[in-house]
């Protein structure tokens, strides 16, 4: 199965090292591949180096897709982290 779905980064630092490894963490957990896009440019959700390099600023969109037995679970704790500003104060 694949889901995906268009999220906002909302944090102040956007997509940077502390919130990729917090998103690749997450990711890591279920038995999904991720990919995350934007721009035209897709790179594995499993990857800090990969996401860094989207420059996902505040304000950016990223289509975040998951396929695998567990790729809703994915989604939706990659969304939260996501909504939750990759739980940054």
């Amino acid at each position: 199965m694949t889901v995906e779905k268009t999220l906002v980064i909302t944090n102040a630092k956007g997509l940077h090292a502390r919130a990729a490894a917090a998103f690749v963490k997450t990711a890591d957990r279920f038995d999904a591949e991720v990919t995350v896009s934007k721009n035209g440019e897709s790179v594995s959700g499993h990857s800090i180096m990969g996401l860094m390099m989207l420059g996902a600023a505040y304000g950016s969109d990223i289509l975040v897709s998951c396929t695998g037995t567990q790729a809703a679970e994915a989604l939706s704790a990659l969304e939260k982290l996501v909504d939750d500003k990759f739980n940054e104060n």
